[in-house]
C-alpha cells in the first residue's frame, strides 16, 4: 500500500515540476517527510550503528521519515582535532569508521529503517579530503601552496581542499558516490557545505546518478539558488533561521519573517524545498542548543517550522529536550530528558502528514498572510483542495490579545491538541506569551 501512494505521488510530481527535467523532480516521499539529523557518535551510549538500529523504531514512532547520517567514513589522523576527530575530515570515501562499527552494521541499520519505512541519506564530504586520505598522492587533484603543501580551507585544519579543475578527481568523486548507492543501497546524500563545489559538478554527478536513482534524493548545505535549478532537491533555510533566531530575541519581527518569505519565493525555483530548522549539528556544538538560542521561544519556533513551506528538521536529541552543546570531536552523549518535547515532536510530524496543505513545495499549498490588529502575532494559513491549515504564534515574550479576520476560513477545525474549534468571521483570542495554536479542517 505504501509503495503505490509513493509511486502515485511521484506520478504527481512528475507533471506537476514542469520547470525542471523529470528525471530531476523529488521522489514522493520525500513531500510529506520529516528529516532527522542523526549524529552516531553522541545518539546512543554505545555511539555505534548497532546501538543506533535498537533506536529505529522510537524515531519511526516520533514520525520521522529521513534520516540524514553523519559521515560515517574512517577519520583522518594527520591534523586530527580533539581525541576523535571531526567527522568531516574523511580518510576513506568509500570505508566505515571503526568507531561506529562494521558494513554489516550499518547495512543491518539500513534494511531495519527500510523495513520501517524511513529512507537514509548519507552525509558526503565532496569538498575536501582529510590530509591522509589516499587521493593526496595523486598529483593535482589537490589545492597546494606554493611550496608544495596542501592547503586548508577558513580554520579547518585538518583538511585538504580538493581540486575541481581535475577530471580524474571529479571522476573519482563520482564513482565513491556510486558506491555508497550500488553496493550498501542509500537512498540518497545530503551534500556538506555544497556551495563551495562547483555547481556544474553536482549538476553532471546527480544527472548521471538519476539515470539508475530516480528516487534519489539530495540536500545542499548551502542557501545558493543555482544549485535547486538542476542539482539539489532541498537547501538549508539558513536565513530564515537567523531571522526566527532574532525574532526569539527580540531583535527582529513578525514583519520580518514575512518580508523573508516575499523574498525567498521570488529567489529559489518554485521547487526547490527549504529545509526548515531550529538546530543542527553546527548550531548545536558552536551556536548552542535552541533553549540558549530561542529561550522560551522554542517550541513556538519549532512548530513554525512545520506550518512555513519547506521541510522540518530535528537533531538528534531534539526530541528530548538535550539542552546541552554536544562536543564535535570527543565522545559527548545526548541527554533524554522526561519533557513534553517528544510527543510535542509526534503531534507536529502527526499533522505534517495528515494535512497536505503542509507538505512540500508543489504538493503542497502556498502560504499566506491572515489580516491581524497585532504586530507581534504571526498568523497564516495553507490551504489545498479542501484542505486548511492556519498557524497562529505570539511571538512576543508578553500576553497578547487580538482580532483574527476570519471570514473566509469560517467553520469547525481541530487544533493540534485534538480539541474542535469554531471559527467565525472576526475572532477575539488571547495567547500567553509565545504560545502558538495550529488549526486544521
Amino acid at each position: 500500500m505504501k509503495k503505490t501512494l509513493l509511486f502515485a505521488l511521484t506520478a504527481i510530481a512528475l507533471v506537476a515540476c514542469t520547470q525542471k527535467e523529470q528525471t530531476l523532480c523529488h521522489t514522493g516521499w520525500a513531500y510529506d517527510a520529516t528529516i532527522y539529523e542523526l549524529n552516531t557518535r553522541q545518539f546512543t551510549e554505545e555511539g555505534t550503528f548497532a546501538a543506533a538500529e535498537q533506536q529505529l523504531p522510537t524515531l519511526k514512532a516520533l514520525g520521522v521519515d529521513i534520516i540524514w547520517m553523519m559521515p560515517l567514513q574512517p577519520i583522518g589522523e594527520v591534523g586530527r582535532k580533539g581525541t576523535l576527530g571531526s567527522y568531516y575530515a574523511i580518510k576513506d570515501y568509500c570505508a566505515f569508521n571503526p568507531e561506529f562499527g562494521t558494513r554489516e552494521d550499518f547495512v543491518s541499520f539500513l534494511n531495519t529503517a527500510h523495513d520501517l519505512g524511513m529512507s537514509v541519506i548519507l552525509d558526503w564530504v565532496a569538498n575536501h579530503t582529510a590530509p591522509d586520505n589516499a587521493w593526496t598522492q595523486n598529483d593535482g587533484w589537490h589545492y597546494r601552496d606554493s611550496l608544495g603543501n596542501l592547503m586548508v580551507q577558513y580554520d579547518w585544519t585538518d583538511i585538504a581542499k580538493l581540486n575541481y579543475d581535475n577530471q580524474d578527481m571529479r571522476d573519482a568523486m563520482l564513482a565513491s558516490m556510486r558506491w555508497w548507492l550500488d553496493s550498501i543501497g542509500i537512498d540518497g546524500f545530503r551534500c556538506d557545505v555544497a556551495g563551495e563545489v562547483p555547481t556544474d559538478f553536482w549538476e553532471w554527478a546527480f544527472t548521471d546518478l538519476l539515470k539508475d536513482y530516480p528516487g534519489l534524493f539530495t540536500l545542499a548545505e548551502a542557501e545558493k539558488a543555482e544549485l535547486n535549478i538542476n542539482a539539489f532537491d532541498m537547501y538549508y533555510g539558513w536565513e530564515l533561521h537567523h531571522i526566527m533566531n532574532d525574532v526569539a530575541q527580540q531583535k527582529k519581527t513578525v514583519d520580518d519573517l514575512w518580508a523573508y518569505f516575499a523574498k525567498a519565493d521570488t529567489t529559489f525555483a518554485p521547487y526547490a524545498i527549504r529545509m526548515n530548522f531550529t538546530s543542527n549539528h553546527d548550531e548545536n556544538s558552536w551556536n548552542g542548543t535552541e533553549f540558549e538560542r530561542m529561550g522560551n521561544a522554542s517550541s513556538a519556533m519549532a512548530a513554525f517550522t512545520y506550518v512555513v513551506p519547506g521541510m522540518p528538521l530535528i537533531y538528534t536529541g531534539q526530541e528530548y529536550a538535550n539542552n546541552r552543546r554536544l562536543e564535535f570531536f570527543e565522545k559527548d552523549r545526548i541527554i533524554r530528558n522526561h519533557e513534553p518535547e517528544f510527543a510535542m515532536y509526534q503531534e507536529l510530524n502527526r499533522t505534517r502528514k495528515e494535512n497536505p496543505a503542509l507538505w512540500s513545495n508543489e504538493l503542497g499549498a502556498p502560504m499566506e498572510r491572515l489580516e491581524c490588529d497585532n504586530s507581534a502575532i504571526f498568523a497564516c494559513v495553507r490551504e489545498k483542495d479542501g484542505n486548511v491549515v492556519l498557524g497562529i504564534f505570539n511571538f512576543s515574550p508578553e500576553e497578547q490579545t487580538f482580532t483574527l479576520q476570519t471570514a473566509e476560513y469560517e467553520g469547525d477545525y481541530t487544533c493540534i491538541c485534538g480539541m474542535p474549534v469554531t471559527l467565525g468571521t472576526e475572532d477575539r483570542i488571547t495567547l500567553r506569551p509565545w504560545e502558538w495554536l495550529i488549526y486544521s479542517k
